[in-house]
């Protein structure tokens, strides 16, 4: 079976995936969400540049829990792949890709492998969008209202007809919304 792209992500009530600043400490991360178990669902992650240089080699600073030790140890045991128009190559940690994303993720996609995981950024996620390269949605909508941000959805090209595939809430009051894109993918 091919591999899927899955956009994951923690959204607001009103549609933010940053504040104003940048911040997400909004963000719940509680085991009850199950995200590692969706770790373990992919082998592959891509970033943008801002968000690698951010999240891409991050580790906790205070004393981590045992579900946030586990989900970085989960995270950085992954492929990642980081879409950058400056960084050029590899490191020993990351497949930097310039030009040609169609070509290149199609390459990625036919791999064998696990479903990869898009991280983002926001750019990055227009520009999968754009080029209808997600095949699936998995919103974490939290439940706080932040007024400004940075939008899940900018600069959309095309309407997107999405299927409702699985709904579940927490007890945080976060509510799961995954979906398909397109009927017939």
């Amino acid at each position: 079976m091919k591999r899927r792209i899955i956009l994951d992500l923690a959204v607001t009530l009103d549609g933010f995936i940053e504040g104003k600043n940048g911040e997400v400490d909004w963000c719940i991360m509680d085991a009850e969400l199950g995200f590692n178990h969706f770790l373990n669902q992919i082998d592959a992650i891509f970033y943008g540049r801002k968000s690698y240089d951010l999240w891409g080699q991050f580790t906790p600073e205070i004393e981590p829990t045992d579900f946030e030790k586990e989900f970085w140890e989960l995270v950085h045991s992954k492929e990642k792949y980081v879409f950058s128009r400056a960084q050029k190559g590899t490191d020993n940690k990351a497949v930097f890709i310039n030009a040609s994303i169609l070509e290149e993720v199609n390459k990625i996609k036919n791999k064998p492998g696990k479903d990869i995981w898009l991280y983002g950024g926001a750019s990055l996620i227009t520009t999968f969008i754009n080029l209808g390269l997600v095949d699936e949605f998995r919103l974490s909508v939290h439940p706080i209202v932040l007024g400004e941000g940075k939008p899940l959805f900018e600069d959309i090209k095309q309407r997107l007809n999405l299927k409702m595939v699985n709904t579940r809430t927490f007890s945080s009051g976060v509510v799961q919304l995954i979906y398909h894109f397109g009927a017939n993918r």
